[in-house]
């Protein structure tokens, strides 16, 4: 029988992760066993780690690509490029008159007033000699006050092709009203500069607020040309549809993201938390903390109701990016992060990271920083392999690095360990603290879903600092993201806005908004290849009290938009701000409602994988014991050791003990136990 393989594929700082499924005749993957398997990150080239983790899935399954029917991708190109701030030389045109935007942009002092006696703003993503204005004008309601001027466009299109510029953004005032001036815009580059990679805010962000318009279209023109190149490297691997997993929770073509590559923001973390949701709704846990611990840093998100919550207030490095995304806290806490000594003698851990080359101490590829691997080394609490012995750990050199830091602050090289997974705890609770407090969230009321290669290392410590009630560690945890990329649907957003108060909104005119909205979403289904009895289309909106700066999302309902349809979304908005912000100004006409944005999704549902539950074992956990060995929790302590795939739903290990699987480890502390259930998960509790 022909194989039909599903696979995802999610490159993370350290390693490049693979998770394979053969979905089978019906497609949707039934009873089906998966592979996990992980190859080193190429950081030079991405595109050769996607290649290499690929080949070895293959060859673990003795499959050739044409075996594959879908490849899901998770990807860090357009990330690590903001992060790293190489937005290459970029143009900007703008409307006449607002050649200043990027210069005046918004105030926001880093850490407060207190600390920021005198504040620069950092540098323009677009420096001002290549800026170009174009004449023409919109109000906001896009009506045109002045025609679009082409003879000035033809100068702009040229000045920036004689400069050399090749990535050009273009954001004209209240185009999301009326996108025209833009794509005239357009076919003028394309006369005069056809080499040029163009972005259009109509296209990119169709909302106002220009400055992060702007801003969202330059950032979307600077990674275009670097995505587009790896995405052609990769779309030849095999011969299967690519799927890109974007950061609203959603995958897309490679062909329609080479559109937008800015929705790859965030692109793996956002796996993660989907693939995290799916294995805590399986286990009937509907809203959790999700912790996904990488090697150069630590993510975490929260799932509401079997969704993770989602934000448009995102940032990227130092670029404010307005495009629906995943509500994502990223610390720099992961495995490779570097302990240091700061000028105050003070013992500080991350957020820079030895990444995947050099890498800890312990990798023996020329490492010089003592790293958080390098403290779990050290401390027994990690084997001294990783990968099933694929990557030996030289645990002499890690102790070596560990005692000349450990001299340098007065300290023992078992207290320095103990202190640098200390700090780094403390650094992923603080981040959970931000997601969840700070959203005015109880964290105690939620379990923690700890996975990625690092994430279980300090579950336990966790559960302590933050009070939460239990950790759930899914089966191959180092996996995880790359799983989840197997769970997605394909999503797009589409969005416009329409600000106007609620007394005076024209119900006729919402219902022609969305049903455009409708129809957009369900063409870019189509080019998706879903018939219109396989689309699903979701309705939002933003709204605010008259007066404020941020607006709400809520659910819109189904049906005809009425004077019902109206007061309904009204009546969420109220409920949604109260949950939030702890109060509301419901039927109070001293604070009118405003709406904002109206938004559609549109989604092609995917078959889910449905792994099988496990049976019962015997209730002994001793058949997974491989023996023992010294781990330092509170002492040194002789410490059983256990095979995390012996285990069987039903089991229970007792701290002090060392759960090991291939691609992640649990150190489980005195006072915690772990048991097995019937999905595969070790759940942790004190």
């Amino acid at each position: 029988m022909a194989r039909r393989l599903r696979i995802g594929i999610d490159t993370g700082g350290t390693f490049t992760d693979v998770v394979a499924l053969d979905v089978g005749e019906d497609g949707d993957g039934g009873g089906a066993e998966l592979l996990t398997t992980k190859t080193p990150s190429t950081p030079a080239d991405p595109a050769e780690g996607f290649a290499a983790g690929l080949a070895k899935a293959l060859g673990l399954l003795g499959a050739s690509p044409a075996d594959v029917a879908a490849l899901a991708h998770g990807t860090t190109v357009a990330t690590n490029r903001l992060l790293e701030d190489r937005t290459g030389d970029l143009g900007f045109v703008t409307t006449e008159g607002f050649e200043a935007m990027l210069e005046i942009a918004r105030q926001s002092v880093p850490d407060g007033y207190g600390n920021s006696y005198f504040w620069v703003k950092p540098p323009r993503i677009v420096p001002a000699h290549r800026v170009r204005a174009v004449g023409g004008r919109l109000d906001h309601t896009g009506a045109e006050l002045r025609p679009f001027d082409e003879e000035s466009a033809v100068a702009a299109a040229r000045a920036l092709r004689d400069a050399g510029v090749r990535a050009i953004g273009v954001c004209f005032l209240h185009s999301y009203a009326n996108p025209a001036h833009e794509l005239a815009m357009r076919e003028v580059l394309r006369r005069e500069h056809p080499d040029a990679v163009v972005s259009l805010s109509c296209e990119v962000l169709r909302e106002y607020r220009e400055y992060e318009r702007a801003v969202t279209t330059l950032v979307d023109a600077a990674v275009k040309p670097a995505m587009n190149g790896y995405l052609a490297r990769i779309a030849g691997r095999a011969d299967a549809p690519l799927l890109v997993m974007k950061s609203n929770g959603g995958v897309l073509s490679a062909e329609e993201v080479a559109r937008q590559p800015i929705t790859t923001v965030l692109s793996g973390p956002a796996a993660g938390a989907l693939g995290a949701a799916f294995v805590a709704a399986r286990g009937g846990r509907w809203s959790v903390v999700t912790l996904d611990g990488g090697g150069t840093s630590t993510d975490v998100a929260v799932v509401l109701d079997g969704e993770p919550t989602l934000t448009t207030e995102g940032a990227i490095g130092r670029h404010p990016v307005r495009i629906p995304m995943i509500d994502i806290v990223t610390v720099g806490a992961g495995g490779g992060s570097v302990a240091w000594r700061s000028p105050d003698g003070a013992l500080k851990v991350g957020p820079r990271s030895a990444g995947a080359d050099p890498g800890p101490l312990c990798y023996g590829r020329g490492g010089t920083e003592v790293t958080v691997t390098d403290a779990h080394a050290v401390l027994g609490r990690i084997p001294p392999h990783l990968l099933g012995g694929e990557v030996p750990l030289d645990v002499p050199a890690a102790r070596a690095g560990l005692s000349a830091l450990a001299a340098d602050l007065g300290l023992t090289v078992e207290r320095a360990a103990a202190g640098i997974l200390e700090i780094s705890a403390w650094n992923q609770a603080n981040a959970i603290r931000r997601i969840t407090v700070q959203r005015g969230l109880d964290v105690r009321d939620y379990p923690l879903v700890a996975f990625g290669g690092s994430g279980p290392l300090l579950a336990c410590r966790l559960l302590d600092v933050l009070g939460l009630p239990a950790a759930v560690v899914p089966e191959n945890p180092g996996n995880l993201s790359a799983f989840g990329l197997l769970t997605v649907d394909v999503k797009n957003e589409h969005v416009r806005t329409r600000v106007v108060r609620d007394t005076e909104l024209d119900v006729p005119a919402l219902a022609e908004v969305f049903a455009d909205l409708e129809d957009e979403a369900g063409a870019a289904l189509a080019r998706e290849g879903f018939p219109q009895d396989r689309r699903r289309l979701a309705r939002s909106a933003d709204l605010r009290y008259y007066g404020q700066a941020f607006e709400v999302r809520v659910a819109a309902p189904a049906g005809a938009p009425d004077e019902a349809f109206r007061a309904e979304v009204v009546r969420r908005f109220h409920d949604a701000h109260e949950a939030r912000y702890g109060y509301c100004h419901r039927d109070d006409p001293r604070h009118p409602v405003e709406w904002v944005n109206l938004r559609v999704s549109g989604i092609g549902p995917i078959p889910r994988p449905r792994p099988p539950e496990r049976p019962p074992g015997d209730g002994d956990p001793s058949r997974a014991r491989t023996g023992t060995r010294p781990v330092r929790f509170d002492d040194w302590t002789e410490t059983a050791v256990y095979r995390r795939e012996k285990l069987a739903p039903g089991d229970v290990v007792a701290g002090p003990a060392v759960i090991e699987e291939f691609g992640s480890t649990l150190p489980l502390h005195p006072g915690f136990t772990a048991r097995l259930d019937a999905h595969g998960d070790l759940v942790v509790t004190r």
